[in-house]
């Protein structure tokens, strides 16, 4: 459960850097690719976090038991 837990956050970080990273077209107008970048960059840093969090509770339950 947590191995797979841990790959859908790695997966989210590098669909939020695909975000951040997204080039502007045609399509994708300046400020579009700013809102992107925003979404990415907030995705990122929360998944991230959550990692984090996982990794220290894991640390923590590892050396009580």
């Amino acid at each position: 459960m947590w191995d797979r837990l841990v790959g859908l956050y790695i997966a989210a970080i590098l669909a939020g850097f695909a975000l951040a990273n997204v080039p502007t077209s045609t399509i994708i107008t300046e400020q579009i690719a700013e809102i992107l970048q925003l979404i990415g960059g907030l995705v990122i840093v929360v998944f991230a976090i959550a990692i984090i969090y996982l990794a220290l509770r894991a640390l923590v339950n590892k050396s009580t038991n």
